[in-house]
């Protein structure tokens, strides 16, 4: 095997335990992790120092004349197994995960990363490379170290490495030689309890136990399994478990195409990824993850100023997200900026609150939840549905955050037709028959609203925006919200005109026009599962299904998709993992899906 660093790529297999999380690269190594959560300081920032010195932000296992790597999943576990050969057949597995099991009546899900290496076969000697970073990769975390531990204090947040390998082959990068197992903790600066390696074995054990539990509640559709319960199991690591909020990505920076300046932070909670989120997962059963995000929108709600919702928040529920650029690193293959922060949230976004509102409107007839909605809840829900009354018609950045310009845009219109109609449905069901003709009229008059701002008459289709002719991805959305049926000319006649504008072969772009960077170089991998699901209910499932295995080819070896990709090479490009992907492979999945009942 080459010693010289491969090109850095998306081809990464995330771990994690909903509090914290890692990327694993080809090579095995942690080149991804950020502390105390996933918009904390970056300790392991390989993936972003562009391709000098990419050991600097990492945790490697490597083997002396090492000669090949593979890696797999335990099965329906995000627990990674990484084998490491060398020429001579020495053999060794290391295997990488975040502790996550019941313990003491709570959820243990510590700030912790574990690593184990267990010899297979011969006589391997192993080096491990351990240099964790501080201050967004421009410091080596300071360390201190006794006979079976090192501490780094990365920024504010210390972390302790707790071993049995010898301390001294650690710090000095030294090969030797492997003859028994060894595990490693990079968890709390406090004392570790216990023999280490015996811990970790039982670590493992109830971490493995865990995650195939949660799998098996899944009600999965009987194609693509191993497709859908993958992006379950990382759609589920995306949410940030102490307040229930979920991210978008778990990376900064992965330029949507090359050298574009397209590069942002995907690590906070923006409303309409979540909603896309908590649906996918909730036809799957997946109700945990619902029932906390919707505490953590329940607390958004409560703080809102007049009942306006900004499009994200911190994972925290904070509303002041700064942006800033981290010039240590250098960027994903040295296409910086490296950014931190997310202006975006200050932006007019007025989607957002339909997509508050329809996932809560759940919580009024689910006797599943451990929490139903009352009341109380609802009069709250109101304050959010006021702001989509009144906005509906109002010029907004829209879903695609343009930063330079605004419009009426037609998605943001209909989304706030759907909170007014999911308003009415849930005062129908708590019997506040006054509330529910408000609601009703006021969607009635959103709906007659749109039909005349955005139908073109001499295009003969929905524009993006009233009074425009631009067409956008997002008008594939108009059945999927209840807005039109499938069979509807209008919905057949803008989808023929969106296919034919925006389809690129196997792809779909969000729009063809010039943004605030040019002209649109890569495909947004969830519009073209938007299409997809838009030919199912065309009733062209053949082609459906041949477009839906194209996107599945595309996935990484760990199954999983980032948010672009290039239209005629087909390479994957900005932030990974992309929720807003994975919710088109469980989508898509249970739609093209044979019946449980058929296979039987």
């Amino acid at each position: 095997m080459s010693t010289t660093a491969p090109e850095s790529s998306l081809e990464l297999w995330p771990i994690g335990n909903c509090q914290v999380s890692g990327l694993i690269d080809r090579r095995g190594a942690l080149v991804w992790g950020c502390v105390p959560r996933v918009d904390g300081d970056p300790a392991f920032c390989a993936l972003l120092r562009g391709e000098n010195g990419q050991d600097l932000g990492s945790w490697r296992f490597s083997l002396e004349n090492q000669v090949s790597v593979s890696q797999e999943y335990v099965r329906n576990t995000p627990i990674l197994r990484t084998r490491l050969e060398d020429e001579s057949g020495g053999k060794v597995d290391v295997f990488d995960f975040c502790p996550r099991f019941e313990r003491s009546g709570r959820m243990y899900r510590p700030v912790a990363f574990a690593r184990m290496v267990r010899p297979v076969s011969g006589s391997p000697r192993l080096k491990i490379t351990l240099t964790p970073m501080s201050g967004y990769g421009s410091q080596t975390a300071p360390l201190t170290h006794g006979t079976n531990h090192i501490r780094y204090l990365n920024d504010r947040h210390a972390l302790r490495l707790t071993t049995n390998a010898p301390v001294g082959y650690i710090l000095d990068e030294r090969a030797f030689r492997i003859e028994k197992q060894l595990a490693f903790f990079l968890g709390p600066d406090e004392p570790f309890v216990g023999n280490i390696s015996h811990e970790l074995d039982a670590m493992l054990r109830m971490t493995e136990s865990y995650w195939q539990h949660w799998v098996r509640g899944l009600a999965t559709p009987i194609d693509w399994q191993e497709a859908v319960i993958r992006a379950a199991i990382t759609l589920k690591l995306c949410q940030h478990e102490e307040t229930g909020a979920i991210v978008a990505a778990l990376t900064t920076s992965i330029p949507e195409a090359p050298n574009t300046q397209r590069n942002w932070d995907y690590r906070y909670c923006w409303i309409r990824d979540a909603y896309y989120t908590v649906q996918a997962l909730n036809r799957l059963g997946a109700l945990d993850v619902l029932e906390k995000y919707l505490a953590y929108l329940r607390n958004l709600v409560d703080d809102a100023h007049s009942g306006v919702i900004q499009p994200l928040y911190s994972v925290s529920g904070a509303r002041e997200i700064i942006e800033w650029e981290a010039e240590a690193l250098p960027g994903y293959r040295g296409m910086g900026p490296v950014r931190v922060g997310n202006a975006a949230y200050y932006q007019v976004q007025h989607d957002c609150y339909g997509q508050i509102i329809i996932p809560n409107i759940q919580a009024f007839s689910d006797h599943r939840l451990l929490r139903m909605g009352n009341v109380e809840d609802f009069i709250s829900l109101e304050k959010v549905g006021e702001l989509a009354w009144k906005m509906h018609d109002q010029p907004d950045a829209g879903l695609w955050e343009l930063r330079t310009r605004t419009a009426v845009h037609t998605y943001s219109a209909v989304m706030n037709w759907a909170a007014c109609d999911r308003l009415a449905n849930a005062a129908q069901v708590l019997g506040l028959g006054d509330r529910q003709l408000v609601w009703r009229e006021r969607a009635d008059t959103i709906r007659s609203n749109i039909e005349n701002g955005a139908w073109h008459k001499a295009c003969g289709h929905y524009a993006a925006t009233f009074g425009g002719k631009e067409l956008d991805a997002s008008l594939l959305q108009l059945v999927e919200l209840r807005y039109v049926a499938a069979d509807d000319p209008r919905f057949q006649a803008t989808l023929q005109a969106v296919e034919r504008t925006l389809r690129r072969g196997e792809h779909m772009l969000r729009y063809a026009n010039e943004d605030d960077f040019g002209l649109p170089e890569t495909a947004f991998n969830i519009c073209t599962f938007w299409l997809i699901e838009a030919l199912h209910l065309d009733g062209r499932d053949e082609e459906a299904r041949a477009l839906f295995e194209a996107m599945l080819a595309h996935r990484t070896a760990s199954g999983l998709l980032s948010e672009d990709m290039d239209f005629e090479t087909g390479e994957l490009w900005g932030n990974f993992p992309q929720t807003y992907s994975l919710v088109g492979i469980i989508n898509c999945a249970g739609l093209l899906s044979r019946s449980w009942r058929d296979w039987r």
